[in-house]
């Protein structure tokens, strides 16, 4: 018998030792208890207004990159705007300070410079953090938006096995548009 135990995110008031005791997680010292994660989540990018995306998330990966056309970076460098889709498929375009230019080597070994940007991720339930992403050309991939374990260390543990573990689809779409459950 196989049990699948959900996740959900919740502002509580107690000592990370308190929070690992009420919820059976070990103790390990300073440092907070993580959340499961699946290898596929939904996710928001309020900041850059795109609303669902399905993030596949990759500890083998160290740095985050979403899905990315028309990359035009601004005379001053500071800035830049793009295209993305969302999970309807519908074309986003984008604006977005430059938090730094680098160099990224893909998983196939091909180094390049890749424009960073950062922005507020929220899943279902409302947990919110802030993450770096590069913006590549993920129209190959199944997922627009790959978390890096630069996005997940200190937050997030995966489970390789489950998919959508923090919420559905609806949740994050009731969630973002201010609909929030009782």
């Amino acid at each position: 018998m196989s049990r699948t135990y959900k996740a959900i995110p919740e502002s509580v008031e107690a000592s990370s030792a308190e929070l690992s005791a009420s919820l059976g997680l070990p103790w390990r010292g300073p440092g907070m208890p993580r959340m499961v994660i699946g290898r596929r989540e939904w996710i928001a990018l309020p900041d850059l207004g795109i609303s669902p995306l399905n993030a596949k998330t990759d500890s083998g990966a160290r740095s985050s990159s979403i899905h990315a056309e028309n990359v035009e970076i601004s005379a001053d460098e500071k800035t830049v705007r793009f295209s993305t889709v969302n999970h309807y498929n519908q074309r986003m375009d984008c604006e977005a300070a430059i938090a730094s230019l680098r160099r990224v080597r893909s998983s196939t070994g091909v180094a390049a410079t890749r424009v960073f940007i950062e922005t507020t991720a929220i899943l279902p339930g409302g947990f919110k953090w802030k993450i770096l992403v590069s913006l590549a050309n993920r129209s190959d991939m199944r997922c627009p938006l790959l978390l890096g374990r630069r996005a997940l260390s200190g937050y997030f543990l995966i489970d390789p096995q489950g998919a959508h573990l923090l919420g559905s689809l609806r949740e994050l779409e009731r969630f973002v548009s201010g609909n929030r459950p009782a």
